[in-house]
């Protein structure tokens, strides 16, 4: 595997890997400290893409850089787990090609002065609660989907709303990148995989995995009744259980707007802090 770390090393690589017209490159953006759920996604990047299947996925590049724009909260981005020489094992045994880890200056030189505003999908829950994320979010996958022009990216499903937005946005701006989501990956009791779960207490750790169970309960309950009782319930039920919930809500899959009814074009999504870390979860009919 090519450990990349500034420009001139990616252009190198971009020029020597002589990809045909039916091979891919693949690109897995992340902010490092890597597990099992990102691992899922470089190996979904080693499979052909569902849109193209005919096309043979010849390269897989991952890209580790906390990005400091879409962090509203600078005490966040202070304490965003780091853990590069381990993502990088992590990579290569998965069996990755290239890890690109460019630093700020890389990614935004003396000068840089462009910020990509988005609306639609973006609007509400996460768009709400923290403004400008989404801003931040787009303005660096359009960067690095300008410096390494990849054919295809993957996404993990667990930012939901995050994809949505990306979708939007490279179909907007015409990028021609196709765009895939990966399935949640969760520990053996639910829990969805991320890097602020370390944070979690003890106490709190054996907690969290009430969410995703409350999530399969709602989903249950929908079937047979109204959606506002079953959603009023499921928060009442998540905080007296030590949840803040920012939100737990029924949404259309793309355009994340409030849905009356449960379907098959719908999501379950929620937000909800339990100690000083902020969980996020959905799942689909």
């Amino acid at each position: 595997m090519e450990v990349l770390r500034n420009l001139a090393d990616l252009e190198d690589y971009r020029h020597h890997i002589g990809l045909k017209k039916s091979e891919m490159l693949t690109l897995v953006p992340t902010m490092g400290s890597l597990h099992a759920g990102h691992l899922s996604l470089v190996q979904r990047a080693k499979e052909p893409s569902p849109e193209q299947p005919e096309a043979l996925p010849a390269k897989v590049m991952v890209s580790i850089f906390v990005n400091p724009i879409q962090f509203d909260q600078p005490e966040d981005l202070k304490r965003y787990p780091r853990q590069e020489e381990y993502d990088i094992a992590l990579l290569s045994e998965a069996g990755c090609d290239a890890v690109w880890i460019p630093d700020v200056k890389a990614m935004y030189p003396k000068g840089f002065a462009t910020r990509i505003e988005v609306e639609g999908p973006a609007l509400l829950w996460e768009g709400a609660r923290r403004p400008g994320h989404f801003s931040g979010v787009a303005t660096v996958v359009a960067r690095l989907f300008g410096l390494i022009t990849p054919d295809r990216a993957i996404f993990g499903e667990k930012d939901w709303q995050q994809l949505q937005v990306i979708k939007r946005m490279v179909a907007d701006l015409s990028l021609g990148i196709i765009i895939e989501g990966a399935p949640i990956v969760r520990e053996e009791d639910g829990l969805a995989l991320s890097s602020r779960n370390q944070f979690l207490t003890p106490t709190e750790r054996a907690q969290a995995p009430i969410l995703y169970k409350t999530l399969l309960q709602v989903r249950e309950k929908l079937q047979n009744k109204a959606p506002h009782s079953v959603l009023q319930e499921a928060r009442q039920t998540l905080t007296e259980k030590g949840f803040s919930v920012d939100y737990l809500e029924i949404v259309q899959k793309e355009e994340m707007l409030v849905a009356k009814a449960w379907s098959e074009h719908t999501r379950l999504i929620t937000a909800a802090r339990l100690g000083s870390v902020r969980l996020l979860d959905n799942i689909g009919p």
